[in-house]
Order: C-alpha cells, then sequence, then structure tokens
C-alpha cells in the first residue's frame, strides 16, 4: 500500500496490508472532475442555521459543522481510541498531511471486538484541499461515486482490507467547500472473536452497523 490507512488502521498490522484492488485512474480522474466541477449549493440561511444549532449536540460555527443527536450513538470529540492505532484527521491521511479532527459518533457498544463510527475531519492546508478529492490507494474499484450529505456534493469511495485476525471496512466521503477540504468516514473495524480464548460475541454485527452508519449521516448540517 502506498499510502498508511491513517486513522482508521485497526492495529499496527494493518499499516503493512497491501490492497487486492488497483485503482481505476481513469474513473477516480472522471468522477473527481464531476464532483470538483459541481455547481456549490447557496450558503445556509442565518435563520435554518439558527434552529439547526439550538438543535444540534455539537456545533463548530468557524468550520460551518453541526452534528445532530442520534439515537444509539455517542458524540466524542477526538479520534482517540483504545482499539485504533493512530488518530489521524481522515482515514488513508498521507504522512504529511494535515487537519483537525472535528468529531465523531461511536456507535453504542463499540469495544475492541466489534466498533463502528462516523468521523468529521477538516483540512484547510493548502496541498490537502489540493489532493482532498483523490481516491486512496486501497480503495475498491465501486463504488466510486456522487453523495450529497445535507445538500452538498461529496466524493464517495469504499475500502476494505483485512490483516490475520484484523479487518477494517471503510466508506469515505470527501469534499471542498470553502477553501477547506471536508472528510467524512464511516469505518467498521474488528477482529475475529474465534482468536479470543475463550471466543467472545461481538457487540453487533458488521452489515448492521454499517446500515447504522449510514442512516447517521443523516445527523451532520453544515451552517453556512
Amino acid at each position: 500500500m502506498n499510502q498508511r490507512l491513517g486513522a482508521v488502521c485497526l492495529l499496527s498490522l494493518l499499516s503493512a496490508c497491501q490492497s487486492e484492488h488497483p485503482v481505476d485512474t481513469a474513473n477516480a480522474t472522471s468522477a473527481t472532475r464531476a464532483v470538483a466541477t459541481a455547481p456549490a449549493p447557496p450558503p445556509v440561511p442565518d435563520a435554518q442555521a439558527s434552529r439547526i444549532a439550538l438543535q444540534a449536540q455539537f456545533v463548530d460555527e468557524a468550520l460551518g459543522v453541526a452534528i445532530l443527536p442520534w439515537p444509539g450513538f455517542t458524540l466524542r470529540r477526538d479520534f482517540r481510541r483504545s482499539y485504533l492505532a493512530t488518530d489521524d484527521w481522515k482515514a488513508f491521511a498521507q504522512t504529511d498531511s494535515r487537519g483537525k479532527a472535528v468529531a465523531a459518533l461511536v456507535l453504542d457498544g463499540s469495544n475492541e471486538v466489534t466498533a463502528a463510527e462516523l468521523r468529521v475531519g477538516v483540512s484547510d492546508d493548502a496541498d490537502s484541499v489540493a489532493r482532498c478529492l483523490e481516491v486512496s490507494d486501497s480503495a475498491l474499484p465501486t463504488p466510486r461515486d456522487e453523495v450529497r450529505i445535507d445538500g452538498q456534493p461529496f466524493r464517495h469511495f469504499r475500502a476494505s482490507d483485512a490483516a490475520m485476525s484484523h479487518y477494517l471496512t471503510v466508506d469515505a466521503y470527501r469534499a471542498v467547500r470553502q477553501q477547506r477540504c471536508y472528510a467524512i468516514d464511516l469505518l467498521v473495524v474488528g477482529t475475529r472473536p474465534e482468536v479470543y480464548d475463550p471466543p467472545r460475541t461481538p457487540p453487533f454485527d458488521g452489515a448492521v452497523a454499517q446500515a447504522r452508519l449510514h442512516e447517521a449521516l443523516a445527523a451532520i448540517r453544515f451552517v453556512k
């Protein structure tokens, strides 16, 4: 793998993983161009932004991001977890990439056997913004499409890796807004329960966790 998995490395073992799927450069380039040239939505009206702020459990007015309460999830204001090796601002961040871990919604019950999180990271570093829409070398061939989150166009790709007893699945969303790179990552990480003695029971099924994370995207709001 040319890029380390960054914020979503399960343990240091995963940093040595190699992707089984080559990057489709042609498709990535055309899709990136489509997102980059999509017309920006109009600014959020002040009245609407005020209503969102009153409902939200997290608001960063400078970055224009809010997170509404979402059932079954706990808000965290950092990416530091015992079950992850790093806390980079986005999944697949390059070694010299700079950004801010803004907030995360952690699925209740997450532990070292299985964990699921929705993460929001932002960067105003010029190089990070210029490379914001690039697809990771770890990305699967499909899907690579445009998804709208609270009306904003995001470049979407998926990555899946495994090493020994560990696994990782990420749905990554990237967008450039107001000269910043916005990174939203839905990640499910875990260890095969049978490697424990005695075997442990996961707190939830991985597919169920992915579905819950996709639903939680509706908690993201842009307030400017």
